[in-house]
């Protein structure tokens, strides 16, 4: 049989078999960085801040719990915080990864959906870069390699600490690709045509707020960049295409309304909604040196930079700056060099920005704080929205552009430069080894304390009842919301860690907090379980402690239909609820429950 010619053996692979293949490769690489969570997904995770990895827990069994009972997860809800409760579109509930993971969910537990997400959210925000650079003329080597540079970036694996929702930064590429597509006519000709693109982009952005709502603005931030810088370059192709661009932004609103209109509604006029930002302003910004000194994350770095990058005011999970001086060297290079060619120039301009906003109001350099080197977000930062966003975060999207941005100058160099094709993609790889990161360290979640379901199913409490759990979870001990996510029991809970108003309705970590018989009854529980107290009660500062009749009349305000404690009917604090409560209902290993159905502060 006569061979075939070697040009009919060697096709290039398809566009659409391309990105399959490139996704596969990231897929691998997913893996092997979350591979200590996958010696046992449903119960490991990544080592560093098991209080935000608790809260996520608990809403995607709040989510999964709502599909379980064919309905959409409620916006505002008292499984937290009862009796008040918290607004869903106020906090980190990822709505829309909860729902469609609410299967897994439901079979596995909800830390093995985290698993599963996390992993997609790497592998599948390299493969949505690499699809749009292909879109946009990008080689196949450029692309995939700038796949790299964004879905393992640096401030992804950093909020890979817990920070599910910002780590999951898929859609981010494809949102901003759908706005420049639009601006440049790309959909196609006419108001038809940029109607149904603009239409795609609003259920983009829909979904995306779904997710995350700060990846959305930021995302937003980076397309007003490329498209500014846009029509600066090209003013008359931009002018040209007005009306299709008003045409699909108006089909984008529309079709972004349709989904999350209600929603917004709710969180901006509904109940519980709240005012300004719950965190200290221009805190959660970037040190300047942050972007050359690696953390423990990264594959390559030194004691000192691992040390620099743990003492950091935000926290290992807010560490997002990193890119290194050889990426960095790269890309000035890039810039200069190649500044004429407009899709270098718009990822260079967007790449600049985004840092500069990622510094925050005022210079952070070295540890020190600079507060008269005055940065461009200090007149943004205490606007309405910007006001309450975190301008580190702004890394996320930054390291997309330098991503674009890299793809963008290697192509350009090796078809200025063809016979070092080689030596400059080996330049470009050396540029991007130092970001490889190390595969992410393990810590085992809270455990379920042994006759936790026991308990409660003794109790035959009526659906949906409040239960006074203690210890009572707050932001600093969430391990109750973990046992409620793992096991659904209870459907209803005092305390939690969330964002809420407080009584004067501005923004606050846990609203207004616990009140003093709250604290009393955390301190009391912690002294007997040999927790630090300051971990999960406020002491009082006149240093008076509530009576037995105020704690009897809290609960009688608070109305719970059982007492749940994880404690030794035997120990100190044991006595002190039998003394308040009577004799429990019902003992099972670690946790003794009383049903208070017919409860009166006179009894």
């Amino acid at each position: 049989m006569q061979a075939r010619p070697a040009a009919d053996r060697l096709r290039p692979l398809s566009g659409r078999t391309t990105l399959w293949v490139a996704g596969a490769y990231y897929l691998v690489g997913a893996i092997a960085l979350t591979m200590w969570l996958w010696r046992d997904p449903a119960s490991r995770i990544v080592a560093g801040n098991p209080y935000d990895a608790d809260q996520f827990a608990w809403f995607l069994r709040y989510d999964a719990t709502a599909v379980a009972h064919v309905r959409l997860p409620a916006l505002i809800t008292t499984g937290m915080n009862a009796p008040q409760g918290i607004s869903v579109m106020w906090n980190t509930a990822m709505l829309l990864p909860g729902v469609l993971l609410a299967p897994l969910t439901l079979l596995a537990g909800p830390q093995a959906s985290l698993t599963v997400l996390m992993t997609l959210g790497f592998a599948g925000s390299a493969a949505s870069m690499f699809a749009v650079l292909r879109r946009w003329g990008a080689s196949v080597t450029a692309a995939w390699l700038a796949g790299l540079v964004y879905g393992f970036s640096p401030a992804l694996v950093q909020s890979s600490v817990g920070h599910y929702d910002l780590q999951f930064a898929v859609l981010p590429p494809l949102i901003i690709d759908q706005v420049l597509r639009l601006a440049t006519g790309r959909c196609g000709a006419g108001p038809r045509a940029a109607a149904r693109c603009g239409a795609l982009l609003g259920l983009l952005a829909a979904a995306q707020l779904f997710i995350s709502e700060e990846l959305l603005l930021d995302s937003a931030v980076a397309a007003s960049i490329l498209v500014a810088v846009l029509a600066v370059s090209r003013p008359a192709a931009v002018a040209a295409r007005i009306r299709d661009i008003a045409a699909g932004a108006g089909a984008g609103i529309v079709a972004a309304a349709a989904i999350a209109g209600y929603p917004l509604w709710v969180q901006f006029f509904g109940p519980l909604r709240q005012q300004g930002s719950p965190f200290t302003p221009d805190f959660y910004k970037n040190d300047l040196a942050g972007f050359v000194q690696p953390s423990s994350f990264m594959l390559v770095h030194t004691a000192g930079s691992a040390a620099f990058a743990a003492r950091f005011q935000g926290g290992l999970p807010e560490y997002l700056g990193y890119l290194g001086w050889p990426m960095l060297a790269v890309l000035a290079v890039i810039a200069v060099r190649f500044w004429r060619r407009l899709p270098v120039r718009a990822a260079a301009m967007a790449f600049i920005l985004l840092s500069a906003f990622s510094l925050g109001g005022t210079l952070l350099a070295g540890g020190k704080e600079h507060e008269r080197v005055v940065l461009p977000w200090y007149w943004l930062q205490t606007l309405p929205v910007t006001g309450a966003v975190l301008p580190d975060r702004f890394s996320i999207i930054a390291d997309g552009a330098a991503a674009a941005l890299l793809a963008f100058g290697l192509d350009a160099a090796r078809s200025r430069w063809p016979r070092l094709k080689g030596l400059l993609t080996a330049i470009a790889v050396i540029a991007v080894l130092p970001l490889v990161p190390a595969p992410l360290p393990a810590a085992q979640a809270s455990s379920v304390p042994a006759g936790w379901t026991a308990v409660f199913t003794a109790l035959r409490l009526p659906a949906g009842a409040s239960v006074l759990v203690v210890p009572i979870p707050v932001q600093t001990y969430t391990a109750p919301l973990r046992w409620q996510a793992d096991t659904g029991m209870p459907a209803s809970m005092y305390g939690g860690y969330y964002m809420g108003p407080t009584w004067s309705g501005s923004a606050a970590t846990d609203g207004n907090g616990l009140s003093s018989e709250a604290d009393y009854l955390n301190q009391l529980w912690a002294q007997s379980a040999g927790v630090r107290v300051t971990q999960v009660a406020t002491l009082p500062a006149n240093g008076l402690y509530p009576d037995i009749l105020q704690m009897r009349a809290q609960l009688a305000g608070w109305k719970p239909a059982a007492v749940v404690a994880v404690t030794s009917i035997q120990s100190a604090f044991g006595h002190y609820l039998t003394s308040l409560l009577g004799r429990p209902a019902v003992i099972a290993g670690n946790v003794v429950g009383w049903r208070l159905t017919h409860y009166r502060p006179s009894d």
